[in-house]
Order: C-alpha cells, then structure tokens, then sequence
C-alpha cells in the first residue's frame, strides 16, 4: 500500500507533539459531555420521528424497572445481597471463542456456559469485566462487578446514575456478543435436551439486542439506557459492527446458529442491514466531503460526542478503522457503501504520521512519549480534530491539547493515544478496491 505524505498542517502538530518546548503547547478546548436520550430531546424531533422514538425510551425505562425488580425478588425482605462478582477479564479471555470444536464439549466449557447462563440480565444481556469460570451467580447477587472508574473527578462525565447499577447489560469490553457466540457454540456440541439452557439463553440474547437497537440501527452502550456517553452510538470497541455481525450469523441460520427459529432470523437480518445503514448515515461529512468515524456519535443528532473525560468528540482512527474492515467485509456493497470505504481509506491514508514514534513505559522516566525516530511509521493519532485534521489529546480535567506530551502522566500512559489498526484496514482496502474502484 502507498501512503500519502502527511499533510503540511497536520504533520506540523504531530511534530510540535514532539519537538517543541512544553511552553509552545496550547490547551485548545474544553471537552463538553455527552446528552442523554431523553424526553425532551425526543420531542425536539422532527413529528415522524417521534414516535419510534419515544416508544424505544419507554421500553428502556420499564426494562430497567423489571431488572431491578426482578433481582429484588430473589432476596427475602430485610436480607442483605450477597457481594458483587469479582472484577476480572472478560470477553475472549474469559471466554475463549477459539478452541477446537470438541473442546466446547468439556466440562470447563459446559461450566462456563452455565456461569454465562446466571449472570444473565432479565433484559437478556451480560455485564462486562468478569470471568466466567467461577462460582453460579447467587439468588440477588448484582449482575455486575464493581465498574466504577477509580478516578472519578467533580462533574466527571463517567459518573454512574447509581453506582450500585452499572452497566448492567452492555456491549463495552466485548461483553453480551462474547457471551452470545460462546453460549452458541457449546449448544452447538450438545444437540439434545441438556443444551436448552443455553439455546434458550442465546436466544434471549439475540433478543436483548434487538430490543436495545436505536430505532435509526446503532446500538448504545449500555441497555436499558444509562445516560450520559453510554447513550451514544457506540463504536468504540466496536459495539455496533461486533452486534450487527453476530446477528448476521444468526440470520444465516448456519453451524451454531442453526437452531435459531425463522422468525428471529428474519428480524435478525433487518437489524443487521440497519446497523449498515446507520454505519453509513454516521460518517462525518466536513466542507462536504466525507471522512472517517468519531469514537461514539449522539444517538440522535448522529453529530460526534465526547466519552470518558479524556476522549474529545471528535474523528477516532482506530474505531473508523474497524468499521472499514466491517464494511469492505459485506457482499454486494452499495454505491453508497463503496463510496464511504474510499473516502474513508482515502482519510486514513492522508493522515498518517512518520517519522515519529509512540516510546516509552509506565515504569520508565518521563512516561510515555512521542518522539522523533526517523524512518518510523505509520503511525496514526487516536484523534484528529475534524476542523483542522491535526492530532488532539484530552486529559482527565476535560482539557483538550494539541501536544500529547503536555498531558498529565497518568493519562499519557494509561491510553493508547496512537495506533496501527488503520495499517490492517489500508493493506484490506488495496485489495478491496480492485474489485470495487471508485466512481469517475
């Protein structure tokens, strides 16, 4: 793949990241914080939008109510819960998706599944960050571990509604589509009555993400809602394209899928073919040309929005990354489709940084780093604002810098604030183009 040179005024601030005096680095905007759905939102719609819209928040708000109520109900009055799950890696590390198929007729397997099977949400989705290979989950034991941020400021844009409830069915960190496929492929080895269990708990699965989808197709974070970012389009960890995926298996009907019933697999497509929509309707239009993806987009305005403190609302490589990857992967693209794969590689392929380099470790002196390295590269920024198509960074006090060397050490190493991922979907994207070029 040939790259573009960077261009003049982008490269000028990845190199002021790293050459000039800290005293030269300007903070250059204040991160604002996502909105919730709401009602009054809703009602600011346009009047044929309304309707599908207030009916997905209703269902969200009495989910929420019949989850709670429903872990009430397994405790006697006046009987404390027993304490939350153990925090832990969840997702594929959890629940490894890559065994040979005989393995998922194991023991260890067949425990993890039913462990899968009891942290299930009355809604039918699964909390992130826990492992599955220990004990069942206890009558009203919390179906989430504690995942309250350990760095919670005044105002902090992840402070939770209710600490006590949160994240109780999400797709963040992989959770809910790596409990779907898992659960799958173990029922999948066990054709007869004992895997049921796990058939009807894939299906309720498939079902929570139907309910949890955006009438205009994307998927929020967490469902039923809660408020803030998590509202948001989420493709950060790639929420929606991992969902509209797994429900194209299921639509498929094939392998482990295949006990699906026809009804579901009907409605599994249309989702599917919604979140492409979505996807496409999504893509950030600047001066009238379109570009890339931000990390998560308002539900509905479908304008970029900020995350966690540090993550400015603004255009995300590695998110925009995936989602090309996801896109160039679909059959008998549209004109529309094919058009958003090229503009989007075209942006990746114009913004990536050489001759710098991403150095250094929490443990050594001065932190992370970025650096001249001559020869270096690709590398691309995780941010690039969309007015100037320069690299921002932002910090846990909502400041937003052109410098990532100006960041508090704290947030400088704990993020990845530059990536490869672009590499892999540029490299798909020169194959890809052959046989889909762009319109003259």
């Amino acid at each position: 793949m040939t790259f573009r040179p960077f261009p003049a005024a982008a490269l000028s601030a990845a190199l002021l990241c790293s050459a000039a005096p800290l005293a030269q680095a300007a903070v250059i905007g204040t991160n604002t914080p996502a909105q919730s759905i709401s009602a009054a939102r809703i009602d600011a719609l346009p009047a044929q939008d309304r309707g599908a819209w207030k009916a997905y928040l209703a269902r969200s708000e009495q989910q929420n109510l019949a989850d709670r109520a429903a872990l009430a109900a397994e405790l006697k009055p006046d009987q404390p819960p027993p304490p939350p799950p153990e925090e832990g890696p969840g997702g594929p590390k959890a629940m490894p998706l890559d065994r040979d198929a005989a393995w998922y007729a194991t023991p260890e397997a067949r425990h993890i599944a039913d462990v899968i099977v009891s942290f299930q949400t009355p809604a039918g989705g699964w909390s992130k960050n826990q492992p599955r290979t220990g004990a069942l989950r206890q009558p009203g034991q919390p179906y989430a571990a504690d995942n309250v941020s350990k760095h919670l400021g005044v105002d902090d844009f992840d402070t939770p509604r209710d600490p006590r409830w949160n994240y109780v069915g999400t797709l963040d960190n992989d959770a809910t589509i790596t409990e779907l496929r898992f659960l799958a492929r173990v029922a999948g080895q066990e054709p007869g009555a004992e895997g049921e269990a796990w058939r009807a708990s894939f299906l309720r699965g498939v079902r929570y993400l139907l309910a949890a989808q955006f009438p205009n197709g994307g998927w929020p974070q967490v469902w039923p809602l809660e408020g803030g970012y998590h509202d948001a389009i989420t493709y950060n960890d790639d929420a929606v394209t991992e969902a509209a995926s797994l429900l194209t298996d299921v639509a498929n009907g094939q392998g482990d899928y295949a006990f699906a019933p026809a009804e579901l697999r009907k409605q599994a497509a249309s989702a599917a073919d919604r979140a492409v929509t979505c996807v496409l309707a999504t893509q950030v239009i600047v001066d009238g040309k379109r570009t890339i993806w931000a990390q998560q987009h308002d539900a509905l305005t479908l304008k970029p929005v900020a995350g966690r403190n540090f993550e400015p609302a603004e255009l995300s490589t590695e998110e925009s990354a995936d989602l090309l990857l996801y896109l160039m992967s679909l059959p008998n693209p549209s004109p529309t489709l094919v058009k958003a794969v090229h503009a989007g590689a075209d942006y990746l392929s114009a913004h990536a940084i050489y001759n710098q380099a991403w150095a250094g470790g929490r443990d050594t002196e001065g932190g992370r780093r970025l650096t001249p390295k001559p020869g270096a590269g690709p590398l691309w920024a995780r941010y690039y604002a969309k007015a100037t198509n320069t690299p921002v960074f932002g910090d846990r006090d909502k400041t937003i810098h052109d410098d990532v060397n100006a960041l508090s050490l704290e947030r400088r190493n704990g993020y990845a604030w530059f990536n490869t991922s672009p590499k892999k979907a540029l490299d798909a994207y020169a194959a890809w183009k052959k046989a889909h070029p762009a319109a003259g």
